[in-house]
């Protein structure tokens, strides 16, 4: 078994290294990577030989999908079996707190390069499977290293809730897939809470005072960390769970920060300053 992996980033590494363990072959695109995006030969050749691939790939900045444009019509007729993509459960836009499941409409928010994104994949064959991802977790890139850090914010927005995923439950719920029926799947934890929850249960692993509450005002975040807390909803994924079998071994925020804190050290946890919107593939 082969893969090929579009953009060999932070969460398709941990994929990548499981497939490794397991017996495959992966191969990838980027910085992370053994091949560069445009070496067209080199690529072209990997996914002749690729029995699955994998894109985590964002869109582009003023629109379209990289992969798509520039190998769209070679995956089209590639030999391999299986063909996956990272997308971002940010397609659903604001819903006021609301229960999001593969079924509510796209393109109403703030990811609309996404969501064109994410409808050409699907678009492309019988094949693909798409992956849509809240904030993504994991070993430095997580609330300890921001407590850590003193980078962490507690905001005063009653009622705002989030969705995330550990990148472990990533890469089980990917795999998954790679046995289940081609569709949409939402990848993420039993329990949406607010991001102060999780701030404060890392400052509590770690012995610390959570940082004061703030209005967005004081907090003079950034644009995209604006962007990120103009968008109110819960993602259902129990479509995985009854399609795929799958089960994520961080069902809650609690866990995945127990587990991180018992085996991150401070200078990997220090190393890697988490993006607040935790949507980096």
């Amino acid at each position: 078994m082969k893969l090929l992996i579009f953009g060999m980033g932070y969460t398709s590494k941990v994929i990548a290294a499981r497939l490794r363990a397991a017996g495959w072959e992966v191969v990838g695109t980027g910085r992370e990577g053994t091949l560069r995006f445009d070496d067209r030969d080199a690529v072209l050749s990997a996914l002749a030989g690729a029995s699955h691939v994998l894109s985590s790939v964002p869109p582009a900045r003023e629109g379209g999908d990289p992969v798509l444009d520039s190998y769209g019509e070679a995956l089209f007729g590639a030999p391999a079996t299986w063909i996956g993509y990272l997308s971002s459960t940010g397609v659903y836009g604001d819903v006021d707190g609301a229960w999001v499941d593969e079924t509510a409409e796209v393109g109403t928010g703030r990811r609309s390069a996404r969501t064109a994104a994410d409808l050409a994949w699907q678009d492309l064959d019988a094949r693909v499977r798409v992956f849509r991802l809240p904030g993504i977790y994991g070993p430095g890139r997580s609330a300890l290293d921001r407590v850590r850090e003193g980078h962490a914010k507690r905001i005063a927005l009653q009622g705002q809730v989030f969705s995330r995923v550990h990148v472990e439950d990533i890469a089980s719920g990917v795999i998954a897939g790679m046995d289940g029926p081609a569709g949409v799947y939402n990848l993420g934890d039993n329990e949406p809470s607010s991001q102060n929850a999780v701030i404060e249960e890392a400052a509590r692993l770690l012995g610390a005072l959570p940082p004061p509450l703030q209005t967005l005002e004081e907090a003079a975040l950034s644009p995209m960390a604006l962007a990120f807390y103009a968008e109110n909803r819960r993602v259902a994924n129990g479509k995985a769970k009854r399609v795929l079998g799958w089960r994520p071994a961080y069902p809650t925020y609690r866990e995945g920060l127990r587990a991180l804190n018992a085996t991150t050290s401070p200078i990997i946890a220090s190393a890697a300053p988490a993006p607040a919107s935790g949507d980096q593939r």
